[in-house]
């Protein structure tokens, strides 16, 4: 039952958010039944679990038995498997990992917008663009963003050693403010603000004329990374425009965002069809590779 409280609650979650934003538009003439929702269910679906299971999978069969062997030639085995939070009591777990699990992440999330090839893959995310901002695009994007996150984050995790609780507390956690984050919902959250990321705040973090370079608020569940370390703007009305500059050209579909920057090789006439075969051959080998399918 356990391996299912996660999808379970990302359901719940997401009626919850989308009755909210149902209830109480933000943006009153922003349609819940949009062009593009089509693929941004389809994100939900593959980044939301399939995604992790193929991740997951192929990091214990191929990526995992390798580098422990190494580490243990090397000598640092047990100091890399610290283990430091495995005798804390669970509550404290969740605390420490909420706000070191999001550290890393707002670290990482720096270095997507900084370093030139990492911003061509976090593109995806940042392809939403005016009548789109809503809870269901906290999920778009491209596989390659989730390598980028679990590779940075695997060393500081294996050495605190956080139980199951406190992971799943945090993933389904982060899951609600991401998906409030970019809900269509006026939530500021009054002097939390300075403690939570919020819709208000983040959406300066889509805007247009910002480049990956510039852009600010890069919290996801906590806004005091952004607050402590000068990158925190909350102007009393959102950004005229979100987006990047060339997203009119970016692709639109599910198979082609997860296959960016690839079919740039291609000619414009023919990166629908490259995107789309890429992208599902893509998602064919991860599958095949962690051995949930037989190709």
């Amino acid at each position: 039952m356990s391996a299912y409280i996660y999808p379970i609650s990302l359901i719940i979650i997401s009626a919850l958010v989308a009755a909210a934003e149902r209830l109480a538009p933000w943006r009153p003439d922003q349609r819940q039944l949009r062009p593009r929702l089509g693929a941004d269910l389809l994100h939900l679906a593959f980044n939301g679990h399939f995604l992790g299971v193929i991740v997951y999978t192929l990091a214990v069969r191929h990526v995992l038995p390798p580098l422990d062997g190494l580490l243990v030639q090397w000598g640092i085995f047990e100091w890399v498997y610290r283990g430091l939070a495995a005798p804390w009591p669970v509550w404290v777990q969740i605390i420490v990992a909420l706000l070191v699990i999001d550290l890393v992440h707002w670290c990482v999330h720096n270095l997507l917008h900084r370093v030139p090839w990492l911003w061509e893959l976090h593109k995806t995310h940042h392809s939403v663009v005016d009548g789109e901002m809503d809870w269901i695009v906290s999920f778009r994007f491209q596989w390659t963003e989730v390598i980028v996150y679990k590779t940075i984050q695997y060393l500081p995790l294996a050495f605190f050693g956080f139980g199951d609780a406190a992971i799943l507390t945090h993933a389904i956690f982060g899951t609600l403010i991401g998906h409030l984050n970019h809900a269509n919902l006026d939530l500021g959250y009054g002097p939390l603000k300075y403690v939570l990321n919020s819709p208000r705040m983040h959406i300066w973090h889509h805007d247009y004329d910002a480049n990956g370079r510039s852009t600010v608020n890069f919290g996801i569940i906590f806004s005091i990374w952004d607050w402590i370390f000068g990158t925190a703007r909350l102007p009393p009305a959102p950004p005229a425009r979100i987006g990047f500059e060339g997203v009119e050209d970016f692709p639109r579909g599910f198979l082609g965002q997860e296959a960016w920057p690839l079919q740039r090789l291609a000619p414009a006439s023919a990166r629908w069809w490259v995107g789309a075969l890429v992208g599902a051959s893509l998602i064919a080998l991860g599958l095949a590779a962690a051995g949930l399918v037989s190709l």
